[in-house]
């Protein structure tokens, strides 16, 4: 665990300034329709989504049916329009009506919800109303994606500003009492969610590895979670060369892996995991020798999204309380350039005996996943799931849009592709087949870090990954193209996304993914 030294005050006030707060606003169940009517006055804004074929009938359930069946007669109905007026009460509370196809996917229906929740920010408000008219299981979706929306809107992104922007800041959310809407699940996803994204948004000079592992111990111990800090003197024991490598640039021996223990209270006393959370955590990345050019690195303090997305759904499970045992394996480290940095062509051997020809030191991230890797798995868990922002092929082949995603389980393909379409965080599953290996043949060892081409890299980095993952052991790994989009993705309106923790929840509890694994594996 971790131990504070004389500097114990200033390094508690450090960790409490970089906190965030994940409370959500109070959330209101509107059990009639006279109580919806009568909340109406009440309430800054109002949002509403349903199908594009619903008949008029359905805005009967809401305040001013009329208004709301005018806005939609105002011309012919289109999926995905948006349309706005104000309620004819003292507050004039803004009403805004969007509309889907009558099969719309998640990522549809988080799509119009996050465009509906813009048009409401415009009135910064400080009570919102959210409904999804006409019943049902689409209806239902609608309702979490508004809400969603909602929390994910209410969340404040880390701002160092001497003079704080000051805004109304959303209070309360008022939803009807009928759809079978899961409320606890949409709050921790939610927070997970939120948790991912203020990590990740954070400055490198104030998530360094020291803050975050000062905060990640703050955060576990608030949740009863256990942790321990492998620093580098410990990885040096255990063989993990493949991270020390890239460390080795870093001015202060500060970097390590952080390993995270949730355990059910009724099988506290589980040894293995059920799963292996591991996430990517480059606080920020240089490129090392191979030094990136200024608009490569611009934003590279957000190549720690994966060790973020890990993080956030341990606490998520832990939240819900799941009936299973969870690890999260965090590699933090930063990848500098300096007189102790790796090169190209050294030869280092990973912490299970893999030796690994050096390329290019801006592949610093498979480096890293590789002894993390291997030491998740010497703890034999069913399923291994690791989150990176680990190449640039990965956009280039989806864009932002859409994740990568690899697994040694033919079994597991369709819940990774499933998770993706339910949650509204998409996925599309590349080959791992064995011949790509031909690609990673090295001369002197018994592996190269990357080819010298970048084609196919996430491929590539896909297999190369693969051999530091124990044969028996089911594995997922997620190439996190999505981590960044400018503009947002789904229902999230900032350039950050947290994409990962939706997935991550819908897998593991929804898809019953550890069930597929331990049969597969």
């Amino acid at each position: 665990m971790l131990t504070l030294r004389a500097d114990a005050p200033r390094a508690t006030r450090l960790v409490t300034s970089l906190l965030p707060s994940l409370d959500h606003p109070r959330i209101v169940r509107l059990g009639s329709r006279a109580a919806v009517r009568r909340a109406a006055g009440t309430l800054d804004a109002i949002i509403v989504a349903t199908s594009e074929d619903a008949g008029e009938r359905v805005f009967d359930e809401l305040p001013e049916p009329d208004r709301w069946r005018d806005l939609r007669l105002r011309s012919p109905v289109r999926a995905g329009d948006v349309r706005t007026t104000t309620l004819a009460n003292e507050r004039q509370t803004l009403a805004a009506l969007g509309f889907l196809r009558a099969k719309a996917s998640a990522f549809e229906t988080a799509t119009l919800a996050g465009r509906l929740l813009k048009e409401a920010a415009a009135r910064k408000p400080a009570t919102l109303g959210i409904f999804a008219p006409g019943g049902g299981a689409q209806a239902a979706g609608i309702l979490d994606a508004l809400l969603q929306a909602a929390l994910a809107h209410a969340f404040p992104l880390p701002s160092f500003r001497t003079a704080p922007r000051r805004g109304e800041r959303l209070r309360s959310i008022a939803i009807p009492a009928g759809p079978a809407l899961d409320v606890r699940y949409a709050s921790a996803a939610s927070r997970g969610n939120n948790l991912a994204r203020w990590l990740t948004a954070l400055p490198p000079n104030k998530l360094d590895a020291t803050a975050y592992r000062r905060l990640i111990a703050s955060m576990a111990r608030e949740r009863g979670i256990g942790m321990r800090w492998l620093d580098e003197q410990a990885l040096r024991r255990l063989g993990a060369n493949a991270f020390l490598a890239v460390s080795a640039g870093n001015a202060q021996r500060t970097a390590g892996i952080a390993h995270l223990r949730y355990r059910p209270r009724a099988r506290s006393a589980a040894r293995s995991p059920a799963v292996a959370l591991v996430g990517k955590g480059i606080l920020f990345d240089t490129g090392g020798t191979n030094l990136k050019a200024h608009r490569a690195m611009l934003d590279m303090h957000t190549d720690m999204a994966g060790s973020a997305v890990a993080l956030a759904s341990l606490f998520a499970l832990a939240e819900l309380r799941a009936p299973f045992a969870a690890d999260a394996w965090l590699a933090i480290t930063e990848n500098r350039t300096g007189p102790q940095a790796y090169r190209p062509q050294d030869i280092v051997q990973a912490a299970n005996g893999v030796t690994i020809q050096v390329v290019h030191t801006d592949a610093e991230g498979r480096m890293v996943l590789a002894d993390t890797l291997a030491l998740a798995g010497r703890t034999q868990p069913r399923l291994i799931l690791d989150f990176a922002t680990l190449t640039g092929a990965a956009v280039y082949a989806l864009t932002e849009r859409m994740s990568a995603v690899f697994t040694n389980r033919p079994a597991l393909e369709e819940p990774l592709a499933a998770a993706g379409r339910l949650s509204g965080e998409r996925v599309w599953r590349f080959p791992l087949d064995a011949d790509y290996d031909s690609d990673l043949d090295s001369k002197v060892a018994d592996v190269l870090q990357c080819a010298v081409e970048g084609k196919g890299d996430h491929i590539l980095a896909a297999r190369f990954l693969s051999r530091f993952v124990p044969k028996d052991v089911a594995w997922a790994h997620i190439d996190l193209a999505s981590a960044m989009r400018s503009g947002g993705l789904g229902h999230i309106n900032t350039d950050v996304t947290g994409f990962g923790v939706r997935y991550a929840l819908e897998l593991l509890l929804r898809q019953k993914a550890l069930g597929t694994a331990g049969a597969a594996a």
